[in-house]
């Protein structure tokens, strides 16, 4: 199992890095490995988006998210081929003037054998790339 979180203060306007987030059928565009996905529901609270991801092999999941905007976006496993768990979440705090405070948090588990090598890789090393992703993203906005 490994586990991750990430808490960091960023220029960038809450409502717009929400937005960044919940546009889930964007994120083959930015995301580093995500090179599909599909969203099969949406609404202002939840979402159940699967995911196509090419990181070391290629591998399908499907979170079922839950949304409060603009400060929770919240996710649970539904389904995978590769993944025993995997659930987080992101915590948006607005600090006025243009900045927020990002906590991203990440919980995840394998069906199969992986070495720490790969667990901390695909957890706290990639961590702070894929949040830069969102906050270039969102500032672009």
């Amino acid at each position: 199992m490994a586990i991750a979180t990430r808490t960091e203060v960023v220029d960038v306007d809450i409502n717009k890095l929400y937005e960044v987030i919940v546009d889930y059928a964007k994120y083959p565009d930015f995301v580093d490995g995500v090179s599909a996905t599909k969203v099969l529901s949406l609404s202002e609270t939840s979402a159940k988006v699967e995911y196509s991801v090419n990181m070391i092999k290629s591998f399908k999941y499907t979170l079922a998210t839950t949304q409060l905007k603009p400060t929770k976006v919240s996710w649970v496993l539904d389904s995978g081929d590769l993944f025993k768990k995997n659930e987080g979440m992101w915590t948006l705090k607005d600090l006025g003037g243009g900045k927020t405070e990002v906590t991203y948090s990440l919980e995840v588990d394998f069906k199969m054998f992986a070495p720490n090598s790969i667990l901390t890789a695909l957890t706290q090393k990639n961590l702070p790339i894929m949040m830069e992703s969102f906050f270039k993203r969102a500032k672009a906005k």
